[in-house]
């Protein structure tokens, strides 16, 4: 099924733009999201508040959170049909 030109792809186009993937953590915070992006599953609170005590604020590890965790997925979705073939 092709989807090539669709509103789905324009929005994923977006999206990528949007989470900044090039963007280098911090050595203090690189951790967490490295986490984050091979297994959210065995995320604890104790990862979370890392950064905290770090001096990062919830905002900030909040939007590292959500930039992470939305380009971990498209990378999957875009490796998806290709497992299928």
């Amino acid at each position: 099924m092709e989807r090539s030109g669709t509103h789905s792809d324009q929005s994923v186009a977006e999206l990528r733009e949007a989470v900044s993937p090039g963007r280098v953590a911090p050595a203090d915070f690189a951790a967490y999201p490295d986490k984050v992006r091979q297994c959210a599953y065995s995320t604890t609170d104790d990862d979370v508040t890392s950064p905290l005590r770090a001096g990062y604020s919830e905002d900030e590890i909040l939007e590292r959170t959500v930039s992470v965790a939305v380009d971990a997925g498209l990378e999957r979705l875009e490796a998806a049909p290709k497992a299928v073939l």
